[in-house]
């Protein structure tokens, strides 16, 4: 048997650019977890080529520590990292914290108390350390993320998270969706809970990102907006701005048809009429879009499921009645 079997979390640590020292993080987050009075393992992955952190981790594991390394061959984002670390866990809980002081390791805790009535805990730190370019940033991303998503999250990018073991065996993650696992997770029909904890006296870092990283991110909200509202309905999203546009080409076309009709004005040298022309035909195709993804999810619809079954309670047959059953199901926002 597995020896790992035995533990009662796992953790997950995915390595990346951003990191703290090993030994004193790990010696920390071990303490914190300790006061749950529930067992531990370490899985961390990784995430390119650190030398330095990887001899640090095997010097730990040599020592005894509950120390299982997974080193990937390049840099596949922290998404991936996470993924390949759940691979190797096998606890009933599993804890995500990053490879740099994020949060006060001795109220790790709180996140773990919280799973005896939610599938998914997050931390959000508090009070923040930042000045007001930060605060703004935060807010402008996270105001916008509430816009599309109408869920109310404060610090999507903490990675400090507790969560039962069936939130990330029913949620694929890929890309940089580890940020907008709650929110998948709450479209799911998992429960989430956002829980204030002290931030890290030494999480500092400099609110200033290129272009890029502002793109990124507003790529990012808008595939969460796509996945979580249009998921299941493609048509919804494609067929408006479908329509939209052939509306746009079509009532530009009727105007200058009747202007060619009762005005006198020549169709030939309007450069216009084209690009209405241009619009109809964006528009239906942009229609039929959205009609071939609702085909595709009615084709497979049966293999998916969008809800989670929170309990089931059976009653025993009485006389010659059927068993009882009463499903209290969480059902898809």
């Amino acid at each position: 048997m597995d020896v790992r079997e035995q533990f009662d979390i796992s953790v997950i640590v995915p390595v990346g650019e951003r990191q703290s020292d090993p030994k004193t993080l790990f010696a920390d987050y071990r303490a914190g977890l300790a006061k749950t009075g529930l067992s531990a393992e370490f899985i961390y992955v990784v995430d390119g080529q650190f030398p330095a952190y990887t001899a640090a981790l095997e010097e730990l594991a040599s020592q005894g520590a509950p120390i299982t390394i997974v080193l990937l061959s390049r840099t596949f984002g922290e998404a991936t990292a996470v993924s390949a670390g759940f691979e190797r866990a096998t606890a009933p809980v599993i804890v995500t914290l990053p490879a740099h002081a994020q949060i006060s390791a001795d109220h790790i805790r709180l996140l773990v108390d919280q799973l005896g009535t939610v599938d998914l805990a997050i931390a959000r730190r508090w009070p923040r350390i930042g000045g007001v370019f930060e605060r703004m940033r935060r807010g402008i991303f996270h105001g916008l993320l509430s816009r599309v998503t109408h869920l109310k999250f404060h610090d999507l990018g903490c990675s400090a998270r507790a969560m039962k073991r069936r939130v990330l065996e029913e949620i694929a993650l890929y890309g940089d969706q580890q940020r907008f696992l709650p929110v998948l997770a709450d479209r799911q029909g998992f429960r989430v809970a956002e829980i204030d904890i002290p931030q890290a006296t030494n999480d500092r870092r400099s609110g200033v990102y290129g272009p890029r990283a502002y793109t990124r991110g507003f790529l990012d909200i808008f595939t969460v907006f796509f996945l979580v509202r249009f998921t299941k309905k493609p048509l919804r999203f494609f067929g408006m701005i479908g329509v939209i546009t052939f509306a746009i080409g079509a009532l530009a076309q009727i105007y200058m048809v009747i202007e060619r009709l009762f005005l006198q004005r020549a169709l030939a040298d309007r450069p216009a009429f084209l690009v209405a022309t241009l619009f109809i035909v964006m528009g239906l195709q942009i229609f039929a879009l959205g009609l071939l993804g609702e085909l595709i999810i009615f084709v497979h619809a049966g293999g998916t499921k969008d809800y989670q079954v929170d309990r089931v309670i059976q009653f025993p047959a009485r006389g010659s009645e059927a068993p009882l059953s009463q499903n209290r199901v969480a059902a898809n926002k």
